[in-house]
This record gives C-alpha cells, structure tokens and sequence, in this order.
C-alpha cells in the first residue's frame, strides 16, 4: 500500500507508546502513536528516520506490522504499513487486566458487619 492509497483510510487521533525498529537494527525505539489507521499511523519519534526506510512497529494487541517510512516532518513520521490491519484491536483494552477497580473507583459502602461501633463527637 502506497501512502498515498492510505489517506482514505478513517484514522483516530490518539496516544500511546510502542516500540519501533529500523530494518536490520535490534534495538527497538520507544515512538508516541498520534494516530492509526488500518493502512498506516503517524508517531513522534526522535530517530532520524528517512522516507522509504523500512521499520518494524510492535503494536499493543496486533503485533510485530512491517511498514515503510511515507514521510517525515521534524519529530513527525508517517509510517505506510505493507499490510493492512485492523486498526481497532490497538485500541481495545484488554476485559480483566485488573482484578477488581482501583480503590477510588470503587463505590463507598457500609461494612457488612451490622455491629460496627458508630464513632460519636
């Protein structure tokens, strides 16, 4: 898929970390995701990427996706994968990741023992 074929796509503004690697390097750069689209995403990245470089991204719930760098503007870079994805399983939180809600989340109740002491002033 061509960068431009991808701009059709329906992209989400969003943000979160993964790791990206240049073809043939093994060590992973940390890039902030600002959006994602099923054919390409645009992260911020303080690599010197170079357009047509081809880069390995590890996407959260998807994977290791192949794509090539599209463009690039400053800190920006957009990354044209060479198949699509779904996009939509990036987003979704893994169902169960907590075992029970954060204490400030959860609803404030009455102990169940009935004969707890009332503190009186």
């Amino acid at each position: 898929m061509t960068a431009i074929d991808t701009r059709n796509l329906k992209r989400d503004s969003l943000f979160f970390m993964a790791g990206l690697r240049r073809e043939g390097s093994a060590e992973a750069e940390r890039v902030k995701i600002r959006n994602l689209s099923d054919g390409g995403m645009m992260v911020e990245s303080t690599a010197m990427l170079r357009s047509g470089e081809r880069v390995m991204v590890e996407l959260r719930n998807i994977g290791s996706v192949m794509g090539k760098v599209a463009w690039t503007q400053g800190s920006r870079v957009g990354v044209a994968f060479e198949e699509p994805i779904n996009a939509s399983l990036a987003r979704t939180q893994l169902v169960g990741e907590q075992s029970e809600a954060p204490r400030y989340a959860r609803p404030a109740v009455a102990p169940r023992n009935p004969d707890w002491n009332i503190r009186r002033v």
